[in-house]
């Protein structure tokens, strides 16, 4: 058995900040931006939190799948940027939409996170242990971001996207996963609540509750990892499943940054026509990034059941993978 997506959602917080709105609180301009990202704008959440974005995402899916909550067994949620450490963010979805029958549990793996939720949950349809479930990908970067600096602030936006996937026969394809913890500085975010020095006393663990960590990321050593491993992981993937990029209808990648896509797409030697964006408007989501466009290009009527995709997520870890599937 295998799972295939039946649904999609996604939900965008109301407030756009383009970026002339960020040209008014740092040194940067449009220009600058576009024409190292491609971003345009993003959204950021005023009144939205990453469990009522998760929320209205996973609604919207289940309505496209014509899956009531209650006939889920599995509800997976892959976000960095959770409301609260306790309880996960997939039991207060599940709490909100009364998906009373699934198990659920929160996958922290970056921008890959939305991918390694989808290969797990292809690893329990093949063990024949779920007939239905819910994927999200949830997060509101934008209270992980420092606003003053310019290398970080311009990329990430808040969002949510969903898919939800239902048992039917066929054979588990081959799937890509990587990670590289040794080269974890690249990209990090410590939580506010770690305690740092020992021994451990009150102060400290104060201090330490106190001290605000953002995202910080070594721009030019990500943009090498991902236009060299994200190549190198779809071929892996392709000669696995004895396929090659002319089978392919759409790679369906992270939308971290057009140059990135852009770089991907010319080491496959592919038309860039076949990568999809949509961080012009979104700009980085992270783990959301994936089933938004997934959910974008559905809801258009570009995907077409029988099409060929690779999808592709790469990011903090540093972690990468790819999985291919049949629409």
């Amino acid at each position: 058995m295998i799972g295939v997506i039946t649904g999609t959602g996604s939900w965008l917080p109301e407030q756009i900040v383009d970026n002339d709105d960020l040209a008014r609180i740092m040194d940067t301009n449009d220009e600058w931006i576009r024409e190292r990202t491609g971003i345009v704008k993003r959204r950021i959440i005023k009144e939205e939190s990453t469990v009522s974005m998760a929320t209205g995402a996973a609604l919207r899916a289940l309505e496209d799948a014509g899956v009531a909550a209650e006939e889920l067994d599995m509800l997976l949620v892959s976000t960095v940027s959770s409301d609260v450490l306790l309880p996960s963010t997939a039991c207060e979805v599940q709490k909100n939409i009364g998906a009373t029958n699934a198990v659920c549990f929160d996958i922290n793996a970056a921008c890959t996170g939305f991918l390694f939720a989808l290969n797990t949950a292809q690893a329990y349809f093949h063990a024949g242990l779920v007939k239905k479930v819910l994927l999200i990908g949830a997060e509101s970067l934008s209270t992980l971001v420092d606003w003053s600096d310019r290398g970080t602030a311009i990329l990430f936006g808040d969002g949510a996207g969903a898919a939800v996937l239902e048992a039917a026969e066929g054979e588990l394809l081959p799937m890509v996963m990587h990670s590289d913890g040794a080269r974890g500085e690249a990209l990090t975010c410590k939580s506010p609540f770690a305690v740092r020095k020992s021994p451990l006393t009150v102060a400290n663990m104060m201090k330490a509750v106190e001290k605000e960590d953002y995202v910080g990321m070594n721009g030019q050593e990500v943009f090498r990892f991902a236009v060299k491993r994200v190549p190198e992981c779809v071929e892996e993937l392709l000669d696995k499943c004895g396929k090659t990029t002319e089978d392919v209808d759409y790679f369906i990648l992270h939308q971290a940054n057009r140059r990135i896509v852009e770089s991907i797409a010319k080491r496959l030697k592919t038309d860039i026509s076949k990568f999809p964006m949509n961080l012009m408007e979104y700009g980085n989501t992270s783990s959301a990034s994936i089933p938004i466009l997934l959910d974008g290009l559905n809801r258009k009527g570009t995907l077409k059941r029988g099409m060929k995709l690779v999808i592709a997520g790469f990011g903090a870890g540093l972690s990468w993978g790819a999985a291919y599937m049949e629409w």
